[in-house]
């Protein structure tokens, strides 16, 4: 049986408010759980099966959930409605969106667009070439800050506490932390992965008028594409430009 969990976006603690029993049924949905029985769906949200029907009843008479064809609980549209006011994600997004769009046509690789939120990266915008190599991120999923190109941008600008958070997750951080002040110094970070395909990735920060860092945005190529210094150049021009129409 899998955890509690009580961070954002998580079930919360037994004994909480309708309210919050509601907003757990939502967050039992996930990238690998995206269609739900009640049974499940009862089962993830840690809540009574009777309670997460009368629940789920009614947020599907809302619009948050809708049935698919085999009848089970999935996320519905109004949902999707109401994130896109999200101004982090839609302003952003729509200011970098013309941007990313050249980016990708240059490359023809996977553009992603990431904000920071908490201890994760939140993929705000990703553009794919068909034949651009596999890898698992999708718009609106989460990443880990610590092993991607976007995920260590944000990390070396997020405060000193979010960074103890995420060490505190992990074993010796002794690299990590060594590769986080380079980031810093050089406002760039090149990343190596080899699952569920071998990648790398090319990471430069967006910054708001004051320099704050405010999101990030990377191009990530095969590992077999060559060195990915070679796209240093067009991914910071395409950050300096997102960061201009942001400020």
């Amino acid at each position: 049986m899998e955890p509690a969990a009580t961070g954002r976006g998580k079930r919360p603690k037994k004994g909480d408010p309708v309210v919050d029993r509601a907003l757990s049924l939502l967050a039992a949905f996930g990238s690998a759980h995206r269609a739900l029985g009640l049974v499940e769906l009862s089962r993830r949200a840690g809540l009574p099966r009777s309670t997460a029907s009368r629940l789920a009843a009614r947020l599907e008479a809302w619009g948050a959930l809708e049935r698919d064809e085999r009848g089970r609980f999935v996320v519905g549209l109004r949902l999707f409605e109401i994130a896109s006011l999200a101004p982090r994600s839609h302003g952003l997004r729509e200011v970098a969106l013309p941007y990313l769009e050249d980016l990708h046509e240059v490359t023809r690789q996977h553009v992603l667009l990431a904000v920071r939120d908490g201890a994760e990266a939140l993929l705000v915008e990703r553009l794919s070439a068909r034949d651009a190599v596999e890898i698992a991120y999708r718009v609106g999923g989460r990443m880990p800050l610590s092993d991607t190109g976007v995920g260590l941008v944000l990390l070396a600008a997020a405060e000193p506490e979010v960074r103890e958070q995420v060490f505190a997750r992990l074993g010796d951080t002794t690299a990590l932390r060594r590769q986080l002040a380079e980031v810093r110094r050089t406002g760039i970070a090149v990343f190596a992965r080899q699952r569920p395909a071998a990648v790398s990735s090319v990471a430069v920060p967006v910054r708001d008028r004051s320099g704050r860092v405010v999101a990030a945005v990377s191009v990530v190529v095969p590992a077999r594409a060559g060195a990915p210094q070679a796209y240093e150049q067009v991914v910071r021009a395409t950050a300096l430009a997102i960061s201009r129409g942001v400020g």
